[in-house]
Formats: C-alpha cells, structure tokens, sequence
C-alpha cells in the first residue's frame, strides 16, 4: 500500500521532483563556488536556486498536498532567500559604483 502511494506520479508528482531538483542543486553550486575558491562562500546562484525551488515546492505543497507544515517552511524560507537576493543586488551596486572590482557576478 505505501510503495503503492510512493509510486503514483502524476503532473503535480514531476512538478514537486523538479522543485527538489532545483533546490538540492544549489548545494552544488555552492560546493563548485566553494571549491573553485578554495575557500566557503555563497554564490548569488544559490539564492536563485533557493528561491525557484523554494517557490515551487511551496506550491506543490500548498495546493497538490494541502501540508500546512511544508507550506509554511517553504514560505519563511522563500523571504529568506528574497531578502538574501535584495542585499546581494544592493551589495553588487554599491560595489560598482564606488568601482571595486570584487563586486559579486550574478
């Protein structure tokens, strides 16, 4: 019955399994940014990926599984990630208009 449940996929299944994708992959990115500099650090990519992934699981959530929980974790999550998007923006543009060259790439 339960690998019955786990196997049914359906449109809203796949849409679920892409924000998952989406989400886990910022990992990546941030593990690539990390090593490639030799040092941690978190590219601006990560916050995108947090956020597409964020907002579809939150939907997936909300209206394909009705999980409040799930709901609302995705959704303090998704301001986090707005506001993290916000001050890299504003970072980046203080950055170039003082001329730093080490301003963040998006």
């Amino acid at each position: 019955m339960i690998l019955e449940h786990l196997l049914h996929v359906n449109a809203w299944v796949v849409f679920g399994i892409v924000g998952q994708i989406a989400f886990a992959m910022r990992f990546v990115v941030q593990w690539i940014a990390s090593e490639r500099k030799k040092e941690s650090t978190v590219p601006v990519a990560f916050w995108y990926l947090s956020l597409v992934g964020g907002v579809i699981l939150f939907v997936y959530a909300l209206w394909y599984r009705h999980d409040l929980v799930f709901s609302l974790g995705q959704g303090a999550g998704i301001l986090i990630y707005v506001r993290n998007i916000i001050l890299t923006r504003r970072s980046r543009q203080a950055a170039s208009a003082v001329g730093r060259v080490d301003a963040p790439v998006i």
